[in-house]
């Protein structure tokens, strides 16, 4: 994703959803996301939550780069890149970003990344703990997750 901050110097996120439980693994902010720092993400999440059976992403440059998919093939991960102009292939993550950006993004206006990175943590907790979903119950995503543990994630969506 991608906003501006109050001087109007642009920002974006770089968020990872686990398709399973809904539940928002990571919302960097930065003011780039170069392939490497992708993998390094990736990588900080498969250590915590174990590695993924796919990741689904969009057609950016971060995912379209040879780095990237190298690193999905040595990891044995199947690299899934939906349609371009096609991004209801990629729902999931479609619908978690409008609810970031309605619910935190949107309801700031920020002079430094700083700011952006404490709402966002604020707008995590928030959504994982207490967010209901109609698809899992009317649960949360962590409540879900507890009452479904799963050991094994099969995708995570970027």
């Amino acid at each position: 994703m991608e906003d501006r901050l109050e001087n109007g110097r642009k920002f974006r996120t770089f968020n990872i959803l686990d398709d399973y439980n809904r539940e928002a693994l990571a919302i960097e902010v930065d003011y780039s996301f170069p392939s490497l720092k992708v993998i390094e993400r990736v990588k900080r999440g498969i250590e915590w939550r174990g590695k993924p059976e796919e990741i689904r992403s969009d057609n950016g440059t971060e995912f379209i780069a040879k780095v990237f998919g190298a690193f999905c093939s040595t990891s044995g991960i199947n690299h899934i890149r939906i349609q371009k102009g096609k991004p209801m292939q990629n729902a999931f993550i479609e619908r978690f970003n409008r609810t970031y950006r309605e619910d935190a993004l949107d309801m700031h206006i920020f002079e430094n990344v700083n700011q952006v990175k404490e709402k966002t943590e604020e707008f995590l907790m928030d959504y994982n703990n207490y967010h209901p979903h109609d698809s899992l119950s009317d649960l949360s995503p962590v409540q879900f997750l507890k009452t479904k543990y799963q050991k094994k994630m099969s995708t995570f969506t970027l």
